[in-house]
């Protein structure tokens, strides 16, 4: 019983690096390796924080639902702001790398402190990591999207549609949470499943609609160089 907890790290950075290795396909060149794997690390590390900042609020729902969506987009703002990423097209790849870690550290906090306060029924862990797949990614998605805020230099603009975007994740996020007991297991199923179909529908329209951006954006430098 207590295997899914101790397993929780993986089952969050697993299906983060899938996503990652899926979703960079053809993108080629527009990344360096080790700066990926840096930066992929390094928003493990910054979602474990949050995660255990975010452990204090949960009781109070406005501040969790609200200065929490600032909270985690602005953790992304300051990596991919910094000098060396600023207007340069690779800038929302190494974003979805960031947000992939960040969301990712997610699932194994989840799971142990949910199953720290006493719940030990496997179905609702399992189901709150499951769940917790909607949140990888939906921080791949706005790590992607602040970091092409950074390379338009349209930062702000970006972030505040990302921290907005986040008000219903966290909101979904905090009633998975006080119902996470067996006796409520149909309610976390339906929960969870709304998490994973908010995180995908706006992967798919980041990963679809705005990375591809690059590629065109690329090609007409080409095309101007010539």
């Amino acid at each position: 019983m207590d295997a899914i907890p101790q397993a929780s790290l993986f089952l969050g950075v697993i299906p983060a690096l899938i996503l990652l290795y899926i979703t960079i396909k053809g993108y080629e060149g527009f990344y360096k390796d080790k700066v990926m794997f840096l930066t992929f690390v390094a928003g493990i590390i910054m979602g474990f924080i949050a995660a255990f900042v975010q452990s204090f609020t949960l009781a109070a729902a406005i501040i969790y639902v609200i200065l929490l969506s600032f909270f985690n987009q602005l953790f992304k703002t300051i990596i991919l702001n910094i000098g060396r990423f600023q207007k340069n097209h690779e800038t929302p790849i190494y974003g979805l790398s960031l947000g992939l870690g960040f969301g990712s550290s997610f699932t194994p906090f989840m799971i142990i402190a949910i199953s720290s306060i006493g719940v030990r029924d496997n179905n609702v862990l399992l189901t709150v990591g499951a769940g917790s797949i909607g949140i990888i990614l939906f921080h791949g998605a706005t790590g992607s999207y602040i970091g092409y805020g950074v390379y338009l230099r349209k930062l702000m603009k970006h972030l505040v549609i990302a921290i907005l975007l986040e008000l219903p994740l966290n909101f979904l996020v905090g009633l998975m949470v006080i119902y996470a007991d067996p006796e409520f297991l149909k309610i976390q199923i339906g929960l969870a499943l709304a998490i994973i179909l908010y995180g995908l529908i706006i992967y798919w329209y980041v990963t679809k609609k705005v990375l591809p951006k690059l590629l065109t954006q690329n090609e007409k430098r080409k095309r101007t160089k010539k």
